[in-house]
């Protein structure tokens, strides 16, 4: 991975990109991407769409999601404390001890979320879950008025953004869940740009994949691939407590994960595994029997059917402010996408 491919990953982790509120980080994708692709536009929906040879038959749509999940301002008390609710999936737990970051018109708001101290807690207390409605954010304000002031209904809320690089190639920060996979789609069509691909590669940063996979299914309609491959983090299982009989065995730093299974069409799913053989990117294999929980589920069904593939990152705490993956790893897949679109003559049938 090159320092301009680095530090473009390091700007998006540090961009807010809630669903819904995913444009500052699309700014940077639009900027990054017109280097090397013909043609960079922006949809109703806020999907960014880089491809090169737009006019080739055979279209090929590599899909990251932008998005992030967040929280929303929905009140102000007396006080000046903020109440929040989640934008995707939240497990409380998370939150308590966190500093966050109110992405408001005037700028950005530094708050924190804690709970009644220890000291102070009941024994019954102790045993109970915190649920999201009975946290507040607490942003320094003296009443409700100073809040209002600085904070508006709506507001998107993050984690505090940032990352931090840790030994062996590995890096942690808030929104690996997806900005790895955003990462992997935009630097597989620079790579592929430059060493030639004959068939039309789309690279799509997509929003709103965690309310719903949104942006998959209005970006794949309007371009209609011929074969689409969604790039997104899944759980890796090589920390305690995950049960790999069940997981699967996905570790940080072993390479990309290959998914198959009934939303991946056979002949993509064995196409990119020969990529690798050919290549001597070391890869992973998993497996999951149903529609998945990303991009790749909208793919497939999109219009007549799209020949659709899953390429995953291991993540370890997904959905936390301390997401871990592996830098290697992201550089295999974006070599591995690379491979498996300048490969592609553009007769390929990927019919079953």
């Amino acid at each position: 991975m090159d320092s301009a491919a680095l530090d473009f990953f390091k700007r998006v982790l540090a961009t807010p990109s809630p669903s819904g509120y995913e444009g500052p980080v699309q700014n940077l994708v639009r900027e990054y991407a017109a280097g090397f692709a013909d043609r960079v536009t922006t949809d109703v929906h806020g999907n960014v769409i880089a491809v090169k040879n737009p006019d080739a038959p055979l279209r090929v749509m590599l899909a990251g999601h932008c998005d992030q999940i967040g929280l929303l301002v929905t009140h102000v008390d007396a006080e000046g404390f903020v109440y929040v609710q989640t934008i995707g999936g939240w497990d409380p737990m998370q939150l308590i001890g966190q500093r966050l970051t109110v992405w408001s018109d005037k700028g950005p708001i530094q708050g924190v979320i804690a709970r009644k101290p220890i000291h102070l807690l009941t024994d019954e207390e102790r045993k109970q879950v915190p649920k999201t409605k009975d946290l507040w954010l607490d942003i320094g304000a003296k009443n409700k008025d100073e809040a209002t002031e600085m904070v508006r209904i709506g507001d998107p809320v993050t984690l505090a953004l940032g990352y931090t690089s840790m030994p062996n190639g590995r890096a942690c920060s808030p929104a690996m869940d997806n900005k790895s996979g955003l990462w992997v789609v935009i630097e597989a069509l620079r790579r592929a740009s430059a060493k030639g691909v004959r068939c039309g590669l789309y690279a799509v940063s997509t929003v709103q994949e965690e309310i719903g996979l949104r942006g998959a299914k209005t970006s794949a309609h309007s371009i209609d691939p011929h074969v689409g491959i969604a790039v997104d983090v899944t759980h890796a299982t090589d920390c305690p407590t995950i049960d790999k009989k069940e997981q699967g065995d996905v570790a940080l730093g072993n390479g990309p994960v290959v998914y198959r299974g009934p939303n991946m069409n056979l002949k993509v799913t064995e196409r990119l595994i020969d990529v690798a053989a050919t290549a001597d990117i070391r890869i992973q294999i998993a497996a999951i029997g149903r529609a998945t929980p990303n991009d790749a589920n909208m793919l497939q069904v999109s219009r007549g059917g799209v020949a659709t593939g899953l390429v995953s990152i291991a993540n370890r705490y997904m959905h936390s402010a301390v997401e871990m993956i592996s830098l290697d790893d992201i550089d295999r897949a974006a070599d591995l996408l690379c491979e498996f679109a300048v490969g592609l003559s553009g007769d390929e049938d990927f019919t079953p």
